[in-house]
């Protein structure tokens, strides 16, 4: 039938693309609104852009003298790896916001978003932050030996050394920076937010913490948190930092004032071993496990516990969590970089996800992934991937797609 004049049928953009082509212009959208209209056209569009990559992912060991960086993703039960120039010759030292801190053996710092910059369009983040380099104020908090620089290369001297020639020492290896400098940075939000970005450090053994602020510090500046215990976690909590020493002893950082003060009122819940912290709906939770032990069978067995408390009570205390309701909560071991969020894609609500069984064997060679569930306490443990000699998955890291995206 011949159209009236004046009136063309128009094509069907929903169906008639190709799928490579939707998968391109998938990633150059330049913000999740973007994303989410792009995804509500119709199921071959939904497709191009799948909801697996919002959830968060599982980041493996990578060797310093490669570019390759693997990720496990849950949803589709498989690794994947990008090329990533920028963390060659760097360990890694903290995955906050979805950016990872990386340290190279000059103590330089790098922030990298794995998940930005590289096929995105004009509206994606920046890819790579640089960061002051780390000076021997922050060395000599954390280290009971003198640490100092030669040749470009930092060197510890032992109280042996002293006396024999300017460049005796133990050069400082890759692998033992974050005993020295810093072993975790944490940020208050995503660098290229365009709000202020601050770093806060733990240092190696030391009650002092460092800290800057993204793109206005050129140094970093020591911290003393007034713990009686060498710093053990650092977490941003209801615009807050707060260090968390190895017995749980509490301290809150304030900006205003530039100083920290301690919670003496909250300890720890009595008998909660393989504590980490995190934010959840605006309040600190605790996540740990209760352990019973006999001793007629030299055996023990464990449940998980979580706790919450407000930091906005006058006299803020522990309370325990039996049911989180929709929300999923991701626990690192290896870093403290823990979070929580809806439930999305294939991961369950009402769950704990840890980055590895709380209680694993040292000696076995495969990865693998711990699954709580908050209302039953059941655990299963399923595999994930190989496991590098001598090492254990890094922590979780909540992709951040675009500029701006929050933590």
């Amino acid at each position: 039938m011949v159209q009236p004049p004046g009136r063309r049928s128009l094509p069907d953009w929903r169906s008639g693309l190709p799928e490579d082509l939707l998968e391109s212009i998938g990633k150059r959208l330049a913000s999740g609104h973007d994303a989410a209209a792009f995804r509500s056209a119709c199921s071959p569009w939904r497709a191009a852009v799948p909801f697996a990559i919002f959830g968060p992912l599982l980041l493996l060991p990578f060797d310093a003298d490669s570019d390759r960086v693997g990720f496990y993703c849950v949803s589709e039960k498989k690794v994947f790896s990008k090329t990533l120039p920028d963390v060659r010759g760097k360990v890694p030292c903290g995955s906050s916001c979805g950016w990872l801190a990386l340290m190279d053996e000059a103590a330089a710092v790098t922030l990298l978003n794995p998940f930005a910059g590289a096929g995105a369009g004009a509206g994606a983040g920046a890819r790579r932050i640089e960061l002051p380099p780390a000076g021997e104020h922050v060395a000599a908090a954390s280290s009971s030996e003198p640490v100092y620089k030669v040749h470009g290369r930092w060197v510890l001297r032992s109280t042996d050394d002293y006396g024999g020639d300017i460049d005796a020492g133990r050069v400082i290896k890759l692998q033992d920076m974050r005993d020295v400098f810093f072993r975790e940075i944490v940020l208050s939000a995503p660098p290229d937010a365009g709000s202020e970005c601050v770093a806060m450090a733990m240092l190696g053994c030391s009650t002092e913490v460092a800290f800057c602020r993204v793109g206005v510090d050129n140094a970093w500046t020591l911290l003393d948190t007034k713990l009686d215990f060498s710093v053990a976690s650092i977490v941003h909590c209801q615009d807050k930092f707060l260090a968390i020493d190895y017995t749980g002893e509490i301290s809150v950082f304030s900006s205003n004032a530039g100083a920290w003060t301690l919670l003496p009122s909250l300890s720890p819940p009595a008998g909660l071993c393989h504590r980490s912290y995190l934010e959840s709906n605006g309040e600190l939770h605790i996540v740990g496990a209760m352990v019973s032990t006999s001793h007629e069978t030299q055996t023990f067995t464990y449940s998980s516990a979580i706790y919450a408390c407000n930091l906005h009570d006058r006299t803020p205390e522990w309370s325990r969590v039996k049911d989180i309701g929709d929300q999923t909560l991701f626990v690192s071991k290896h870093f403290n970089g823990s979070f929580s969020g809806t439930s999305v894609s294939e991961y369950k609500e009402n769950t704990i996800y840890f980055s590895e069984p709380l209680y694993g064997d040292p000696y076995d060679m495969v990865h693998r992934l711990e699954i709580v569930d908050v209302v039953t306490g059941r655990s299963e443990v399923k595999p994930v991937h190989e496991k590098m000699q001598g090492s254990e998955i890094l922590g979780w890291i909540r992709p951040n797609l675009w500029k701006g995206g929050t933590c």
